[in-house]
């Protein structure tokens, strides 16, 4: 008699595979729709209007921050959250759901080797998505999860804040043409540069060819029912990313007039202004866009437009908080390349604005 055999699993695994990046894809494209394009496309119209695009987070009107204290730490968390939580929730719902919708072996063959062009799709995947740095670590967080590559996993995560159109669009308006060039400049060697080069600190330079050819691996993670990986996933990721991010945005915001002291118009364009406020850049927490309204804010009391460029980089690349939330996630050496390439090119981003602005 001949062997009868029911329809081969592949095909099967395939269909559904197919159906599941469908689904992720609908959910990013509905949850961004409602948290960050339709609502930077009519803050567009306000920055081409008003040239503003609302008060500086760190000190409101005034030309300092509020004294470290309790109350200061508060107010800004209120602040700080009340604009973020909306698309915080979104990243930790996409940073699970690419643990358990995207098949691994899909991201293996894309986004799994420390060459240049997975380090390139990684940046260029990052520009719908328009996070701020704390918003995209859980995504970032989620694709290390699934064995993606260092390179191609930070350009994501830098890519989001220093690339996004949308910031693009709203500097040019409320700062200059200038302005944004040198970010669109830097954050591009950041995000393609730099994150290309990290592979070189993360211990391996390529996943095995043994795992990019076979799915084995890659089932055997994707077996079970989808609620219960999605919750375990979920659950995950509060419990490893969470804690530390509410406390930092907390200490970083009672610690503001410290990280940032008023500089005057004598004291403001000077080297070590760039330098100091380069580190203080890339340590402090903000949402999205929110460098815009600092930057021209210190300007109109006084601050130089070195110390200016030098945050234009460092204060949406990456923070303290964010620099936790992912560090379980990537070797320590690599963390310490990131925060100090920031810095770095922050300095010469600070520099070159001396320069041309």
């Amino acid at each position: 008699m001949p062997h009868l055999t029911g329809s081969s699993p592949a095909p099967q695994r395939n269909y559904k595979a197919v159906i599941f990046v469908v689904l992720f894809i609908l959910i990013a494209a509905a949850g961004l729709s409602y948290v960050k394009w339709w609502p930077y496309y009519e803050k567009a119209f306000k920055a081409a209007t008003e040239h503003s695009i609302g008060s500086s987070i760190l000190s409101g009107n005034a030309d300092t921050a509020p004294d470290p204290s309790w109350s200061a730490a508060v107010d800004y968390a209120k602040a700080y959250f009340k604009s973020v939580w909306k698309a915080a929730v979104l990243g930790i719902l996409l940073g699970s759901l690419v643990q358990v919708l995207i098949p691994a072996q899909w991201l293996l063959k894309v986004l799994g080797k420390a060459s240049f062009k997975s380090t390139a799709l990684g940046g260029i995947a990052s520009l719908p998505a328009m996070m701020c740095t704390c918003c995209a670590a859980p995504i970032a967080v989620g694709l290390r999860k699934k064995n993606v590559s260092v390179g191609s996993s930070l350009a994501f995560w830098l890519g989001n804040p220093t690339l996004n159109p949308a910031t693009l669009i709203f500097m040019t308006f409320v700062l200059s043409w200038k302005f944004t060039l040198l970010r669109l400049v830097f954050g591009i060697v950041l995000t393609f540069g730099v994150s290309y080069f990290a592979n070189r600190f993360a211990g391996t330079s390529n996943i095995p060819e043994e795992v990019l050819e076979t799915t084995e691996e890659a089932v055997k993670q994707e077996e079970g029912p989808f609620l219960v990986r999605w919750l375990k996933s979920v659950g995950s990721m509060l419990l490893s990313i969470v804690p530390a991010y509410l406390l930092f945005v907390f200490i970083l915001g009672a610690a503001r007039a410290w990280l940032f002291p008023h500089i005057g118009l004598s004291e403001g364009n000077h080297l070590l202004a760039v330098i100091g406020f380069a580190i203080a850049g890339m340590l402090f927490v903000i949402p999205t866009a929110a460098e815009i309204p600092i930057i021209q804010s210190f300007m109109s009391f006084g601050l130089g437009a070195g110390p200016a460029g030098a945050l234009l980089l460092t204060l949406p690349a990456v923070s303290l908080p964010s620099l936790l939330m992912i560090s379980r996630s990537y070797p320590k050496k690599v963390l310490a390349f990131v925060a100090s390439a920031v810095v770095v090119l922050g300095i010469l981003c600070g520099l070159s604005a001396m320069l041309i602005i």
